[in-house]
């Protein structure tokens, strides 16, 4: 997994919205279509979408007892990366664990046009082969499913209820580094990306100054609470460098539990 996460031949998307900034998604090209569940049966397996593991910090973080590192600590056990091999390279984001049976959320992006085995890595050394078991190209999202349970699933928030200059915390795998937290803000709301020859359009979206780079697609945007209310996808760029300008978006919460109620029902 170090050589791959160090060696790889990473592919990316740009998409071109309004006053021609560049937007890239990390590792991978959508594809168009609406929602395709694939294997749904393996998707069924009996599983818990909350967090048992997250329920003290979560209580604590809402009295102010909970430190910023103790919140790090809780989720960082949810957010795993996401290598898949894509034209002799490997495309590498990120990804969440949404169910203790294995169950595994991620962007569209990273895996489209896999051609090998999907594999997750996780915060305590394990990787596990995946199988992509739903799809939802229109909200550039998609369901993987991993052969280990008792996994720490992030529970989903509640993402309308947010508000501009609400605090957040990007987790992901940015640059192939390894699990990597910034912090930052919400900074505006229902943004929309345009759609280019290789990625549908996007509405709804969460902007966030938040560092996102390439790498960090398919990750947790939480909230203070610890709760997923977002999956990092896109950022923006200057047209001559792919690196993080303080302006990044992410597929809300409401999206993805629409999305998992019924890739996984």
């Amino acid at each position: 997994m170090d050589t791959e996460r160090h060696n790889t031949n990473k592919r990316v998307t740009r998409w071109v919205a309004a006053g021609a900034v560049g937007l890239v998604i990390a590792t991978g090209a959508g594809v168009a279509g609406g929602v395709a569940a694939a294997d749904r049966g393996a998707a069924t397996a009996a599983g818990d979408t909350s967090s048992t593991a997250l329920t003290a910090a979560v209580a604590a973080a809402r009295n102010g007892t909970v430190t910023v590192a103790d919140l790090v600590a809780a989720v960082t056990p949810s957010v795993v990366t996401v290598a898949a091999p894509v034209n002799g390279g490997t495309a590498e984001g990120s990804g969440v664990v949404v169910r203790t049976d294995g169950l595994v959320i991620t962007n569209n992006h990273v895996v489209s046009g896999a051609a090998g085995t999907i594999r997750v890595a996780f915060s305590d050394g394990r990787v596990a082969p995946a199988t992509v078991v739903g799809t939802d190209t229109t909200h550039d999202l998609a369901l993987l499913k991993v052969s280990l349970t008792g996994l720490t699933p992030l529970s989903l928030g509640d993402s309308t209820s947010l508000q501009v200059g609400d605090e957040v915390f990007a987790v992901g795998n940015p640059l192939g580094l390894g699990t990597s937290v910034s912090e930052g803000i919400v900074s505006a709301l229902n943004r929309s990306l345009s759609a280019t020859r290789d990625q549908d359009g996007q509405s709804g979206l969460i902007q966030t100054d938040a560092a996102v780079n390439e790498g960090n697609s398919g990750g947790a945007l939480i909230n203070d609470a610890g709760q997923l209310i977002g999956i990092t996808n896109a950022i923006a760029t200057s047209g001559t460098s792919s690196g993080n300008l303080g302006v990044a978006f992410a597929i809300p919460a409401v999206q993805v539990r629409a999305f998992l109620d019924q890739a996984a029902a």
